[in-house]
């Protein structure tokens, strides 16, 4: 068996973990950390000598800059070619151009109100920008906490990949050298650290994510501790990003979503809506040779442009297609998570990264094993709420129908392309019959739902209508007075009577000599008490006054020395009854109270249990609680008008017409007029 081939000045095999680079003088490779040549160097050097061929033929020589707007900066600078994104170029006009505010579509909210109750039950379909941070459940590092202090708790030795913006291009190198990059004020070139996920480390103690994030992530809460694939960790990274740091737009791996905290420094993040519009076109941008010389944002309708300053978080939902510019030095932490509300989209996603054929290395990892793990979860969730007869939400109910589809993609997907992630532990075939039997049984139910609700549903209209104008009615009315009773009360009785207008019969109603005591003219009331008194001699009062025990005046309608005998009579013992009786039942077993339910409302029922706009409805005098000296006998035979025969009904049983005519009685020498 042949030896494997030495290499470098270390002579050691071939490493295809460690960066290497070939001298163009004795074509020998050598590992780049073994002669001091870093990878984001490499491509900047035209040609390479290595330290033994250094001492013949000199040193190294180094491409020549031509332009500042190229990602191959070395092309002539005749302006014949675009300006590619990430240049200093780009850059600059970048910061010159004019979007719409990101304040038409941000959401801005305190930490204690982003809460999955909240999103679930009004979607996460906007960014969500959070400044007061209690109650979001997110920790992090003091202020002060600096690019050193990372490589303390993480580790200089740590492999990380940084981009190098003016190329849009990632390579490899020690966090170390990072941070030594980072530190010097004269820095050759912009590179970027976005993807420094540092979960397994001791600075994972210093860092909480968001309760919202923890809760909702399908990580947390689905993938079992016994799974044969490694779990994905996405939750924890640290972003540090020098001045002019610039990432094109992406939507973030597996549509996941994603939280951002800006520790010190500021970002810009250039926002398009997943519309299907818009998607279409980012994956048709995606896959043009020229990606780099199109500018994404002119290519939708609006792009929006939201700054996040120091100690502002953001939380993104998924699908949203951003670019990010870091316009002043900057720490951040953030992390992403798959979740139940925005299935679909996050299918939709993966798909596309598919169809783009993304690199593993930024992709979701085991994607298809969480969403396994994630769909025997839910059948299990969708089996307890049938069973608790509880109907589950609509997004999950539209997430689990995306995911049955995408699970028999990937099963038939598997006959071609043998690279199951399917965990052993689950039957997918039977995975997938029983979700379908799930979304089956709540198809037919809502079904059935929808025609009671087709039926019902007009006359839940009609009510509402109805709700509408009684309130607006109640909204509008006004408590009536006296003299509206009144008036309403003797019209009410005239068109029974059939008679004509009230000025018709203001004659005189009776034409007996009367006692010269009763020809006196009384002291002419006021027209309150005027209507007051016929009110109550028509069983009609309704004060909204209690009254009163005693007084020094009495009104006039109750003086003896203006009426006659029979009328004292009936008066004191109207008085007796009114004092007097300590009983609240009358001669029939009936209390005050029925009597106030069914006609006028009582004084004492007004101050209770009315308000001031109840509407008075009219109730004919049989109805109402008659005069106190008129009350009816035990149960009174049925009378009317034509069967009294003209002739005077017994005491209590008074007409309708008799009742105006003690009405009209009031007065005898006057008209009276309504």
């Amino acid at each position: 068996m042949a030896a494997a081939p030495l290499y470098c000045v270390c002579r050691q095999p071939y490493d295809v973990s460690r960066f290497m680079i070939e001298c163009d003088i004795c074509k020998d490779w050598f590992h780049g950390s073994c002669v001091q040549v870093e990878e984001h160097h490499a491509v900047d050097i035209d040609v390479y000598h290595c330290p033994n061929c250094d001492v013949v033929h000199g040193p190294s020589q180094m491409k020549k800059r031509n332009n500042g707007h190229r990602h191959d900066y070395t092309e002539p600078d005749d302006g014949s070619k675009p300006v590619q994104a990430g240049t200093r170029v780009f850059v600059k006009e970048l910061q010159n151009r004019t979007f719409a505010s990101g304040e038409e579509i941000m959401m801005h909210m305190k930490g204690e109100q982003v809460t999955t109750r909240y999103l679930e039950r009004h979607g996460f379909n906007y960014p969500i920008a959070v400044t007061e941070m209690e109650g979001l459940g997110l920790k992090l590092p003091v202020s002060t906490f600096s690019v050193k202090d990372v490589e303390q708790y993480v580790g200089g030795d740590k492999i990380i990949d940084v981009i190098d913006v003016a190329r849009q291009a990632d390579s490899k190198m020690k966090l170390s050298e990072f941070i030594k990059y980072y530190t010097n004020p004269h820095r050759p070139k912009v590179l970027n650290l976005i993807s420094l996920e540092f979960s397994d480390t001791k600075m994972s103690e210093l860092v909480e994510v968001p309760d919202v994030a923890r809760k909702m992530s399908w990580v947390e809460n689905y993938w079992p501790d016994d799974s044969f694939f490694p779990k994905p960790f996405v939750q924890k990274y640290c972003l540090m990003g020098v001045k002019d740091s610039y990432t094109d737009f992406h939507i973030d791996f597996g549509g996941t979503s994603v939280w951002y905290h800006v520790l010190w420094g500021e970002k810009i993040f250039y926002l398009i809506k997943p519309t299907p519009a818009n998607l279409a076109l980012y994956e048709a941008w995606s896959s043009s040779p020229n990606q780099s010389e199109l500018f994404f944002g002119d290519k939708v309708d609006k792009c929006y442009k939201c700054v996040v300053p120091q100690g502002t978080t953001l939380l993104i939902p998924t699908g949203w297609i951003h670019a990010v510019l870091t316009s002043q030095d900057c720490m951040a932490f953030g992390g992403n998570f798959l979740h139940n509300l925005n299935i679909g989209m996050q299918l939709r996603c993966y798909e596309m990264e598919r169809r783009l054929k993304t690199p593993d290395l930024f992709k979701f990892p085991y994607f298809e094993a969480i969403c396994w793990y994630v769909a025997k979860n839910l059948l299990e969730t969708l089996k307890e709420l049938r069973e608790d007869n509880c109907p589950p939400p609509t997004y999950l109910v539209e997430g689990v129908k995306a995911l049955i589809s995408a699970l028999r993609t990937w099963l038939k997907r598997e006959v071609t392309e043998p690279t199951s992630e399917v965990p052993d532990h689950i039957r997918p075939n039977h995975l997938i019959k029983e979700l379908t039997k799930e979304i089956r049984y709540l198809e037919v139910r809502w079904d059935k739902e929808e025609r009671i609700w087709e039926r019902v549903r007009p006359f839940l209209h009609l009510m509402q209508v109805f709700m509408s104008a009684l309130r607006r009615q109640r909204q509008t009315a006004k408590v009536p007075s006296n003299l509206d009773i009144l008036e309403q009360h003797t019209r009410e009785v005239l068109r029974r009577l059939e008679v004509g207008p009230l000025e018709e019969v203001s004659k005189v109603v009776n034409n007996q000599v009367l006692p010269d005591s009763c020809r006196e003219r009384p002291t002419s009331p006021s027209t309150e008490e005027a209507i007051q008194g016929m009110l109550s001699m028509a069983g009609l009062l309704c004060s909204s006054k209690p009254e009163k025990v005693a007084s020094s005046q009495e009104p006039w309608w109750s003086s003896s020395s203006q009426c006659s005998p029979l009328e004292q009579r009936e008066e004191a013992q109207h008085q007796h009854r009114l004092q007097g009786d300590t009983s609240p039942m009358d001669s029939q077993g009936n209390s005050s109270e029925a009597w106030d339910n069914q006609g006028l409302p009582s004084p004492l029922s007004r101050s209770h249990g009315s308000s001031p706009e109840t509407d008075y409805q009219y109730c004919d005098p049989s109805m109402s609680p008659p005069h106190p000296s008129k009350r009816h006998a035990p149960n009174p035979p049925p009378i009317s008008n034509q069967a009294t025969k003209g002739k005077r009904p017994k005491k209590g049983m008074a007409t309708a017409k008799q009742r105006l005519g003690k009405i009209l009685k009031l007065n005898r020498h006057n008209r009276v007029f309504v």
